[in-house]
Order: structure tokens, then sequence, then C-alpha cells
């Protein structure tokens, strides 16, 4: 089994910054892809930077680009989200997924695991 807890949220000012982190346990693989994705309420879960453990290529959807940064480090099996100059259109409840993801990295339905979420607030 694998486990994937996130920590890190919180609620913040427009133009403030948080950083999320998701920690895997069990079953972890070094082919894996990591992503977060997020989903506001009455939204779908939307697909935010996704990280190949591997290679390290990362991936972002275009309004966080400049903005955000996700990365990993090997040894403690964790992934991070940076976020800076946050919008309150970021507001969310953030979720790490993980799984052996082609090159469709941006579908939520690639991953098979995933973490309980971490809420995002951000006031204007």
């Amino acid at each position: 089994q694998v486990q994937l807890v996130e920590s890190g949220g919180g609620s913040v000012q427009a133009g403030g910054s948080l950083r999320l982190s998701c920690v895997a346990s069990g079953n972890t693989f070094a082919s894996w892809t990591m992503a977060w994705f997020r989903q506001a309420p009455g939204k779908e879960r939307e697909f935010v930077a996704a990280i190949r453990w591997s290679s390290g290529s990362t991936y972002y959807e275009d309004s966080v680009k400049g903005r955000f940064a996700i990365s990993k480090d090997n040894a403690k099996l964790t992934v991070y989200l940076e976020m800076n100059t946050l919008r309150p259109e970021d507001t969310a409840v953030y979720y790490c997924g993980a799984g052996f993801v082609g090159q469709r990295y941006n579908s939520a339905i690639q991953y098979d695991y995933w973490g309980q979420g971490a809420q995002v607030t951000v006031s204007s």
C-alpha cells in the first residue's frame, strides 16, 4: 500500500506565499510521477504541477507558471509545491497524487494514489 500525506496549507493574503509538502510511504517506486492537483468548491479537480521522480522533469498548468515551483527530495520521499504571488483564484483544496503516468500527466485519472488534501485560502 501507498500513503501520501500533505501538509502546509493555510490562509494567506493575496501576494503571499505558502509551501505544501507531500510525504510518500509504503511501496514507493522510482518510476513514478507525482503531481499536485486542486479542487475548488463546485469545480472539478484540476492539474497544477507534476514532476517525474526519476528524471526530475517538471510540468505546470499555465496559470501557475512563474509563480509555483514543484520539487522533490529523494531521500525524504517528499514532493513540495512552493506557491508565490498567490491569488484569490488559487483558493482550493490541494491534493498530492502519485502513479505510473505517461504523457497525460495533467489528467487526474492517471494517478493511482491520493493524499487527503490541504486547504489553501487566499484572501483579497
